[in-house]
């Protein structure tokens, strides 16, 4: 195996892009990845694209081959759709790491890409839904992705004492650091008071401690480290990749405050790249909920089971905390275009080690990137270190 760099990055804001079809969010994000890193498309010898529910929301399904004709890419490559439910990005970034680690092709193009804001949000949620296992009791009694977060804030609270005030700041960090990024959904600060009054979504989850969904795509070019060089001044080496897979419900997983494909993914990601949570300079996580960013934080090893919460409350995790999480803004400002949230997460962190991010942690050197799907079914962790 040789090592994978990213050389070339672009994305679309993530927000209410009514101009913009699924395909053409998708080839902007695609043209600036390829524009960044100066490679001529018909270089590029495989695309994989990251998508959840263009079939169910755009009426658009086989989209890998559609967003490669677009772009003028060769006949000959292979163009794969990937789906894996909020996940699909970072499975999709994966495959195509393997591809070009394996020396199988020397120039990859991974895109992730949704569209969800022109549907009304009964369609959405039906569509979310399908990530749900329809055959178990949760599928079948209609729980939804809110109502399972809620579950696991509940007993988070019950045998740690987590409170409403630590999960407010949570969305009250992410939504002053998205205030910052010109990418996200959401650009204006939010009290706390305004956050811990606004109205119950499943309790104890309130509308603030929610992620938005969003329309929206990013893109990365990857090529074999030792070319890296050729094509950027500042390439970033993928050194860690994981996926692992999680229970397909929350009955049957051995505790509702650990997400355990999370604490395998993040385990896997840091023994290949050598490192451990100490050495990370900046996460982007999954913070689709803010209870999420808790349990994530713990899981990957950044803090204690159960210390997520008053790490929060501590300071920790701002831009100039000990570990800086979410400076994008997270999934709660930018918005949650679930095929494409790997890959934007991706985007963010290469932003951070080439030194230009809105919201700059001082000299990163080492990110990470955690990507989750569906109930804790799926999750990919990816370590990126700058050459």
């Amino acid at each position: 195996m040789r090592g994978v760099s990213i050389v070339g990055i672009g994305s679309t804001p993530f927000g209410v892009l009514e101009d913009q079809s699924l395909k053409s969010m998708a080839v902007t994000a695609a043209n600036e990845a390829i524009g960044d890193a100066g490679v001529d498309p018909k270089e590029i010898e495989a695309l994989y694209v990251g998508n959840f529910i263009s079939g169910f929301l755009a009426g658009q399904a086989t989209i890998a081959p559609q967003i490669a004709d677009l772009l003028g890419l060769k006949k000959e490559i292979a163009c794969t759709s990937v789906e894996g439910a909020c996940c699909s990005g970072g499975i999709a970034l994966r495959h195509g790491y393997f591809l070009v680690a394996s020396g199988m092709a020397e120039r990859v193009l991974v895109v992730g890409v949704e569209k969800m804001t022109h549907a009304p949000t009964a369609k959405n949620t039906e569509g979310l839904a399908l990530a749900m296992d329809h055959e178990t009791s949760e599928g079948k009694s209609g729980l939804t992705f809110p109502g399972f977060f809620a579950l696991v804030a509940q007993r988070h609270m019950h045998e740690f004492g987590t409170t409403p005030e630590h999960l407010a700041r949570v969305a009250f960090k992410n939504r002053r650091n998205g205030a910052r990024n010109s990418f996200a959904r959401f650009r204006e600060e939010v009290s706390l008071e305004d956050i811990t009054n606004s109205r119950a979504i499943s309790d104890p989850l309130r509308l603030f401690d929610c992620c938005p969904i969003a329309d929206g795509a990013s893109a990365v070019l990857l090529c074999p480290t030792e070319q890296a060089g050729k094509f950027t001044d500042a390439p970033v080496e993928i050194v860690g990749s994981a996926q692992t897979t999680g229970y397909n419900s929350l009955y049957n997983t051995p505790s509702s405050t650990t997400l355990d494909a999370t604490v395998l993914a993040g385990r896997q990601a840091f023994e290949m790249a050598g490192i451990g949570p100490e050495e990370v300079d900046v996460v982007e996580l999954h913070d689709c909920f803010t209870i999420a960013e808790i349990v994530d934080g713990e899981d990957l090893g950044f803090f204690e089971k159960g210390q997520g919460g008053f790490a929060v409350a501590e300071g920790l995790t701002q831009v100039d905390g000990k570990i800086p999480i979410n400076p994008s803004g997270g999934l709660l400002s930018k918005g949650h275009p679930v095929g494409a949230t790997g890959v934007g997460q991706v985007y963010e962190v290469v932003k951070q080690l080439r030194g230009s991010h809105e919201n700059q942690v001082t000299d990163a050197k080492i990110g990470l990137t955690h990507n989750l799907g569906a109930t804790g079914q799926v999750c990919t962790v990816h370590i990126l270190r700058r050459v």
